[in-house]
């Protein structure tokens, strides 16, 4: 039994869009109890940051939904948040002297599981696609 190169892809658009689900709900879900003093850190909280990995939690939901259906907003949506993600991580990194390294880890999550959520949703199907087209 052999599977065709749209199976291949569409599974490789699932699986990206149920790691974007989750990687949005766990940031929405963590950042909010902090943002709501729910839960508290023992080094120093950049409120900022909690809510921009808020937002961005959302935002991943969104782009889980646009790549779970397959719709062309939802490659803009991931290269967008992974741009967001990566040029955040710089800044933590090298620019910003008040940041905890657990900030800085997470960061570098966030970015890793959108590099990989890339790469199944659009560099896969894009090569299936090509690769379907030349046979």
């Amino acid at each position: 039994m052999t599977v065709s190169a749209t199976n291949k892809s569409a599974l490789s658009q699932k699986i990206a869009g149920i790691l974007a689900l989750f990687i949005g709900v766990m940031s929405v879900f963590a950042g909010s109890k902090v943002l709501l003093e729910i839960d508290t850190k023992s080094y120093a909280v950049l409120f900022w940051l909690v809510s921009y990995n808020v937002i961005f939690g959302a935002i991943s939901m969104i782009t889980a939904y646009f790549i779970w259906k397959n719709k062309a907003i939802a490659k803009t949506l991931t290269l967008f948040v992974l741009t967001m993600h990566f040029l955040v991580f710089i800044y933590l990194k090298f620019m910003s002297v008040t940041t905890a390294q657990e900030s800085v880890k997470a960061m570098i999550f966030r970015t890793s599981i959108w590099i990989l959520i890339a790469v199944l949703s659009i560099v896969i199907p894009n090569y299936l696609n090509t690769k379907k087209t030349m046979k």
